[in-house]
């Protein structure tokens, strides 16, 4: 490498081929920021995941979210990367040209020329990671968590990659078309929201659907919180990171993301409040990223009173989308299709009717001939190509991935029924997101005996029917009857 800085400080290289390539280090500094922001999100992911299930399963999708870092670090270092972006790509997915990132150092990305590949590579990564996390939520509280880390690498590889190449590499076909996506409404939120749906069709419903069983608050709305926290911050960087510079249209991406949200958050809240006369936290928060999703396409080309609109429009579909899942009779554990499927879907119809040329034009390069707000009328045409085409695609080939694992041994993904009675973390992880005694009255049925008064309880399957249907159990009797110092 030859790397030198010129008089104002910019970072000079001078490529293999002799030519030059000149970085703005302010630009550089900022997408490395905006790739740890994005990072933090994946662990929101998990977090915010994990406060609205059981207590039971509430550590196995934070460890999902953290496994899923290095599985989908390895799958984008291996070939994830070339397979998206390769320059050589086809219309549809790339080729190994950046194996093992080989070769993937100074020369100027194919997302913009103001950054270094290595800079795009790596700030891309978390966008592969966050959405393969994103999709997980679909295996909540019924899934083995080995075979879904065999799932994670190849999903990424025949689903995310090649929407990713299509959406956003120069060769791709949507990008050739007109489609416009700046943060990934397709790559990201769509492709993960059907994926969960596919998953959870795969899968079938859970213990107790359809009864009160099932009927059960979020286990730590702290979480649900704080992952909310992470997540509205992480998206900074997500949406504004996006310019792939420190410009005009990187400040108005985080400003009308951060607009969308606030209103996003207030609808959701509003919607239920005339249900329940009762301020949710969970709604405000799952408003919020409603919000997120759907001004995620339009977040470089659209103005403030349209981040308005967009927030709220997206917030209330959502809202309305979460009982889709009764109509269609799928147990879709968190909402992941309404919340991501749904949202996306949404917010790429909106770029299509609120896209302004004159906000893409904010970073002094781009061009484009906007959307139904520029009487571009055709746009909206090209919005649904590309979300309706990456809707199928992720739906489709998600199916086929989890049933080609389902023969294989060793990688059926739906846990037994014990499992799924005793928790993920019992059954899979072994830990737990906090020391507890297990209150659901079926985990009485599994308990190992640890003392000479539970020894009884090792009994007969037809005696485990009665307890199961409403007799005390012995232990119970025992607790109850009076002891001899208290009869003294």
């Amino acid at each position: 490498m030859n790397v030198t800085y010129d008089a104002s400080g910019d970072l000079v290289s001078t490529l293999s081929d002799g030519t030059t390539a000149v970085y703005n280090l302010g630009d550089i500094a900022w997408i490395v920021t905006a790739m740890a922001l994005v990072w933090i999100m994946i662990p929101g992911v998990g977090l915010f995941y994990s406060g609205l299930l059981r207590r039971k399963n509430a550590l196995s999708m934070i460890f999902l979210s953290m496994a899923g870092v290095g599985v989908g670090s390895f799958q984008w270092f291996f070939w994830g990367y070339s397979l998206a972006f390769a320059d050589n790509a086809s219309a549809f997915i790339g080729t190994l040209r950046y194996f093992c990132l080989n070769n993937v150092l100074d020369a100027p990305s194919i997302g913009s020329s103001r950054i270094p590949a290595l800079l795009f590579c790596i700030y891309q990564c978390m966008f592969a990671i966050i959405t393969v996390v994103l999709a997980c939520g679909g295996f909540a509280e019924r899934a083995k968590l080995g075979p879904v880390l065999v799932f994670m690498f190849v999903w990424l590889t025949i689903v995310y990659c090649p929407i990713a190449c299509w959406t956003w590499n120069s060769n791709g076909w949507t990008f050739i078309l007109g489609g416009l996506d700046f943060a990934g409404g397709t790559p990201v939120h769509i492709s993960s929201g059907t994926a969960a749906l596919a998953i959870s069709v795969y899968l079938g419903k859970r213990r107790g659907w359809g009864t009160e069983r099932l009927a059960y608050k979020p286990h730590n709305t702290s979480f649900v919180v704080i992952g909310t926290v992470l997540l509205w911050f992480g998206w900074f960087g997500f949406n504004g990171g996006s310019a792939l510079s420190a410009n005009l249209r990187a400040i108005q991406a985080c400003i009308v993301t951060n607009l969308a949200a606030s209103v996003g958050g207030l609808t959701w809240m509003i919607i239920d409040w005339r249900l329940e006369r009762k301020w949710s936290a969970v709604g405000f928060c799952s408003g919020a990223i409603s919000g997120l999703v759907g001004i995620t396409p339009a977040s470089g080309f659209v103005g403030s009173p349209a981040a308005v609109a967009i927030g709220v429009v997206t917030a209330a579909g959502c809202n309305f989308a979460t009982k889709l899942k009764y109509v269609i009779n799928v147990d879709d554990t968190l909402d992941v299709f309404a919340s991501h499927g749904v949202g996306g879907f949404i917010g790429c119809v909106l770029t299509g009717l609120f896209a302004d040329s004159r906000v893409a034009g904010f970073d002094g390069l781009t061009e484009i001939p906007g959307g139904w707000i520029n009487h571009n009328y055709i746009q909206l045409g090209y919005q649904l190509a590309d979300a309706t085409s990456g809707m199928a695609y992720s739906f489709v080939m998600t199916s086929i991935i989890l049933w080609i694992m389902h023969f294989i041994p060793g990688l059926n993904l739906r846990c037994d029924e014990e499992a799924e009675i005793v928790g993920m973390d019992e059954a899979f992880v072994g830990e737990f997101y906090v020391d507890f005694v297990g209150a659901d009255p079926e985990l009485r049925l599994h308990r190992v005996p640890s003392s000479p008064i539970e020894m009884p309880a090792m009994r007969t399957s037809a005696e485990q029917t009665k307890i199961g249907e409403g007799e005390e159990h012995p232990a119970e009797k025992i607790e109850a009857a009076p002891s001899a110092s208290s009869t003294q």
